[in-house]
């Protein structure tokens, strides 16, 4: 077999550890069908993040059209970028914690992580979730990016909340499902990558979890105290990650900053969605019209746009 660079990472980035069970449920769960749709970011310079969302991370450019673009696999968005020219990292602020491609098998995992040791992409960390195995870097703009594959469901449903870990990846495990991970073929992301999970900075957790289970309807899969929660629909171990690890008491990003712009929540139909505007607005919350459609702002101002499929 032939040898591949060393796979140099910092420590990876802070999940749980010793997760906390809290109630999942208020009475006004999401559809187990949703889905999450395309992650809008703010970035500096156009042409800089498409080189290394193409290069780095195997997406394709769908379309282009000033300073935005679309990117994403098999024709469908996953992430959509806006230029802002002299935009400055929203260190310290609530946003964007890390955008997550979920992969359709553990060998696109081990194909994409060979591709990066290959062409020395740079890593920031790499983990064993239990739940699923993962890979994160960091964007030009400092914009988070996690890529990962899940386990089987069997393993871990119904478990998420004492199962969901923080461990060192066996990357050489994960080499093992590849025949030679130094000629393993790689041709960016494999169709059938989707927006698996998007996880906040947020500037308090109880209010989050409100928002979010209570308003919503996302099921509180796990929390770590005053620190971090996982929520999502159907079962899943996550739809939304939320932490105050570098963004407790924080405000949001100013308005010259590379920032998220907003995450999207897909519903099943469009009555699906009409039922949870009707709810959000009942709870008191404002809904917003946007060009990506109606949007509502979570309690720390990070932007949620509800689609219909």
């Amino acid at each position: 077999m032939s040898e591949l660079p060393p796979i140099e990472s910092a420590a990876a980035p802070e999940d749980p550890e010793e997760l906390e069970a809290s109630a999942a449920s208020h009475g006004t769960r999401l559809p187990a069908e949703l889905s999450l749709g395309a992650v809008h970011l703010t970035v500096a310079d156009l042409e800089r993040s498409l080189d290394y969302y193409r290069r780095a991370i195997g997406l394709e450019l769908l379309r282009q059209d000033g300073a935005e673009a679309s990117l994403g696999t098999g024709g469908t968005e996953l992430l959509h970028l806006v230029e802002q020219p002299g935009a400055v990292p929203a260190h310290g602020r609530t946003g964007l914690y890390h955008l997550a491609l979920l992969v359709p098998t553990r060998p696109d995992l081990a194909s994409w992580l060979a591709h990066a040791a290959r062409d020395r992409v740079p890593l920031v960390g790499l983990s064993d979730h239990y739940v699923s195995e993962a890979l994160y870097l960091s964007d030009p703009d400092a914009h988070g990016i996690e890529i990962y594959a899940d386990r089987p469901r069997s393993v871990w449903e119904g478990k998420v909340d004492i199962r969901m870990t923080t461990q060192p990846l066996d990357v050489d495990d994960l080499f093992a499902e590849l025949d030679d991970p130094a000629t393993a073929p790689f041709s960016g992301l494999p169709a059938g990558t989707v927006m698996g999970h998007v996880h906040l900075r947020v500037r308090e957790i109880d209010d989050t979890v409100g928002f979010y289970r209570d308003v919503l309807g996302f099921d509180l899969m796990a929390q770590l105290g005053s620190r971090a929660a996982f929520l999502a629909a159907g079962g899943y171990h996550h739809h939304i990650g939320a932490n105050t690890w570098e963004s407790g008491g924080a405000p949001p990003p100013d308005a010259d900053m590379a920032a998220l712009r907003h995450a999207t929540i897909v519903l099943d139909d469009e009555d699906a969605r009409q039922v949870l505007l009707d709810r959000i607005r009942r709870e008191g919350h404002d809904v917003e019209e946007s060009a990506s459609g109606p949007a509502v702002r979570d309690p720390s101002g990070n932007v949620i746009v509800l689609a219909a499929a």
